[in-house]
């Protein structure tokens, strides 16, 4: 009997041991990567590309000719904690209209002196290249390196890179707020007079949201500001005076799948702008350095086409 009674309870020891081996290896916490888990560790690792393209023609001829043209491309990469942009912009304008001069000053138009006088308006590319390291989702520091040239506004050449902090202020399904603040260092080439370099403090601030499933908005301004003293063409300017503010504006909406419409405007400031150059190439008057413009505007409706 005694016997009997021990091998009972031997078995019967063996077997709730047994049970409780299986319960504890048929558990997913402990052993297995949940179905979520594993989606958002392949989400992830996955990188995420993004590619567009736009472009523009307006040709006109007999009594009006002109041609204009602009075209843009960006594209993108982020994987994990790194994220590089690439982006591309330009625009030319050429037209011809007759004009009257009145060469022998004998108060009338003769034959040669009514003419076709052709003129290069607008020609100005712009390129820059961005990485930004995340610290966290709403942190990161960012490099990145630019050039640009527009001649029609006395700008040979410019070119640099930037250096800052970028912070996301507020996130949501509809609305993303960003901050960045940085250091910019660019060297301008003009058309007249020597080239000089710049250092700057820059300030930004950019928003994207949704209005609709396909309609979206998006809005950014931009401020350099000199910290040390330039000698420009046009003369010299004290710290802080060279400030230079970018602002665009833009509401895009789908038109079909990849397909969309984009209505934008973008004002730039420059608060010492550049020499003019002359036209026809006529040197000016000793002393005499006339000023571009202050304030150039750009307004433009565009087709784009998403790759990616």
């Amino acid at each position: 009997m005694i016997r009997s009674s021990s091998f009972i309870s031997l078995c019967l020891g063996t077997g709730l041991l047994l049970a409780a081996t299986s319960a504890w290896a048929d558990d997913p916490k402990f052993t297995h990567t949940s179905e979520d888990e594993a989606k958002e560790l392949k989400k992830a690792e996955k990188p995420e590309w993004k590619a567009g393209a736009l472009a523009g023609l307006i040709l006109a001829t007999g009594n009006s000719r002109s041609t204009t043209l602009s075209a843009g491309a960006k594209a993108s990469r982020k994987a994990n904690k790194n994220k590089f942009q690439v982006e591309a912009s330009g625009a030319y304008a050429r037209s011809s209209i007759y004009l009257a001069n009145d060469a022998d000053a004998d108060g009338d138009i003769g034959p040669n002196e009514y003419q076709r006088l052709i003129q290069t308006t607008a020609r100005a590319l712009n390129g820059k290249a961005r990485y930004d390291r995340f610290l966290s989702d709403a942190d990161a520091l960012y490099v990145s390196a630019q050039g640009a040239t527009d001649k029609p506004a006395g700008k040979q050449f410019i070119g640099g890179g930037q250096v800052g902090y970028s912070r996301t202020a507020y996130e949501s399904a509809r609305h993303n707020l960003v901050a960045e603040g940085g250091y910019d260092y660019s060297y301008e080439n003009p058309v007249v007079g020597k080239g000089f370099s710049n250092h700057s403090l820059r300030a930004f601030a950019g928003y994207e949201g949704k209005l609709s499933a396909d309609s979206g908005l998006a809005a950014s301004l931009e401020g350099l500001f000199n910290v040390n003293k330039l000698k420009t063409p046009t003369g010299p300017a004290d710290r802080f005076e060279d400030a230079r503010l970018t602002s665009k504006i833009s509401l895009t909406t789908t038109i079909y799948k990849d397909v969309n419409f984009r209505f934008g405007f973008e004002a730039r400031y420059d608060n010492v702008p550049s020499a003019l150059p002359s036209f026809p190439k006529t040197p000016f008057e000793a002393g005499f350095v006339p000023e571009a413009q202050k304030l150039d505007t750009k307004t433009e409706a565009t087709i784009i086409v998403n790759f990616l």
